[in-house]
């Protein structure tokens, strides 16, 4: 199992999240005693990608052992259920993870029921990852040159997995994607230890290699996909898709499900963090000096070929039909 597959771990002292902002240089991992400190580590991107849903379930248990002793149990889990989803709006990811645990709460026992939802939501995560990888790698064919952007974690290791069951070899670009380098850091590591082929490229090169032919698609996560096939996403995955596009070269977004409470593009809160994140990336100290820091940004559907989900693939136009199997 690559690292990042592992990377946030409940025990009896608390949650244990691995430092993704120093990783793969070193390998140190996070405290965290409380619901609250797991909540910090997420705001401070301690956790990335698909870290952030594991280190919510696991939240949620501490945030059911520290209710034990209150007066009304079920109102802390609660609040803190919606202070875990406050701290990444855009990702939808810790939404679920929470409404998972809550849906299993019971008064009588919360840490059990939490615990044992909190497991349940993980098994899931990963079975749908896994769902999702075998849907994707069957729309690549064998020996694909596929360009990545950011991503990490349990989409890519499905997708890889899947590949390598099937007797197919993929071979990876990944932007170094800024300012935090996760494609760089994050991506390239977990496809290197998977024994992939990986060839790392600036951001600024991304459309010169689409222009090249060397890319046969474009394939990134969704951090959220709403109902009418806007793809949000890390921040420059605009700008492949448009170039994608104009290259003809297919762009694939990943994601377990749209999101039927997300209908349109302005249903999706975009965070925006410090500009001095920018600045710190770069090394800037100049105080005269600003920066602007959108985390996500928006691809509109004419600029997407196909939406893979854990149900299979989609045209951004169809997605209703996701839902609809529900029914």
């Amino acid at each position: 199992m690559p690292t990042l597959a592992d990377s946030v771990r409940l025990a009896d002292d608390g949650v244990h999240i691995l430092d993704r902002r120093v990783f793969p240089a070193r390998r140190e991992w996070v405290h965290c005693a409380t619901a609250e400190d797991v909540a910090k580590a997420i705001e401070d991107m301690v956790t990335q990608s698909s870290g952030p849903y594991f280190a919510a379930l696991w939240a949620m248990v501490l945030a059911a052992r520290e209710a034990v002793e209150l007066p009304d149990p079920m109102a802390h889990i609660v609040g803190m259920g919606e202070r875990i989803v406050a701290t990444r709006p855009t990702n939808n990811g810790l939404r679920e993870a929470v409404r998972i645990v809550l849906s299993t709460v019971d008064s009588r026992d919360p840490v059990g029921s939490a615990l044992a939802g909190a497991h349940a939501g993980d098994e899931e995560y990963r079975s749908r990852s896994r769902a999702l990888g075998e849907h994707a790698a069957k729309l690549l064919p064998d020996n694909a040159r596929v360009l990545t952007h950011c991503w990490a974690d349990l989409y890519l290791v499905g997708l890889v997995e899947a590949a390598q069951a099937a007797g197919k070899t993929f071979r990876f670009y990944c932007t170094e994607t800024r300012p935090y380098l996760q494609g760089a850091r994050l991506t390239a590591e977990t496809l290197a230890e998977m024994g992939v082929e990986t060839t790392l490229i600036t951001d600024n090169m991304a459309a010169a290699v689409l222009a090249s032919g060397q890319v046969d698609a474009l394939v990134t996560a969704a951090d959220r996909v709403t109902m009418d096939g806007h793809v949000v996403n890390k921040i420059g995955t605009l700008g492949l898709a448009v170039a994608a596009r104009s290259f003809g070269v297919p762009f694939l977004a990943m994601v377990h499900a749209p999101d039927r409470f997300a209908p349109t593009a302005a249903d999706v809160p975009i965070e925006h963090r410090a500009g001095a994140e920018v600045l710190t990336a770069a090394g800037v100290v100049n105080p005269a000096i600003q920066g602007h820091y959108p985390a996500f940004d928006v691809t509109p559907p004419r600029f997407v070929s196909t939406v893979v989900t854990d149900r299979g693939p989609f045209d951004p136009a169809a997605l209703a039909g996701y839902h609809q199997e529900e029914l």
